[in-house]
Order: structure tokens, then sequence, then C-alpha cells
């Protein structure tokens, strides 16, 4: 990881480098950390939001990780562009 540490906001792409709790790669967005907790050198524990591929938050989690084996993505994923329902036009004749 670069010399930059993780603070809330950041997104992180979480491996196995990370911690082996990470079979399948998770990408998440820090909301903090908990620097409270007691971890082993080199370790911290976070709280933060897993993502869904198109961005959006689908689960509030506790980490707990190594911050040499995080990866920062390229860039954030693209939003999804909802549509609004049409209501039902009412047709008379």
């Amino acid at each position: 990881m670069p010399a930059r540490t993780i603070q809330s906001g950041d997104m992180l792409r979480l491996t196995r480098d990370a911690s082996p709790q990470f079979v399948r790669a998770v990408t998440v967005r820090v909301i903090r950390v908990l620097a409270d907790r007691q971890t082993y050198a080199g370790w911290l524990w976070i709280e933060c939001y897993e993502l869904a591929p198109n961005g959006d938050a689908v689960a509030r989690r506790e980490l707990y990780l190594m911050p040499e084996g995080v990866r920062r993505p390229a860039a954030p994923p693209a939003p999804v562009r909802r549509r609004r329902p049409v209501a039902p036009r009412r047709v008379t004749v």
C-alpha cells in the first residue's frame, strides 16, 4: 500500500493480501478506522460499507486487515442510471 494511511471516505479493494478472510475480493468504502481496538502490530480494524459492483452500499461491516495488503481501485464504480417508472396513461375513447 502507498505511504498514505487509511482514512474515512477511502475506497479499498480487499484481497487475500489484506487478510486470509477475503477468499473473494471485496470493495469497501471506509466509514472510520477503529483505532481504540487492540491488534497485532501492522493490523487494524475498520468500519466500512461493502460495495456492490455498481457502487451501492450493500452491507455495513467491521473488518480486520493488514493495510500493506490493501489495494486502491483506479476509479470508483460508474453510477447506475435509474429510470423513473412511467405512470400508466389513461386512454379515453
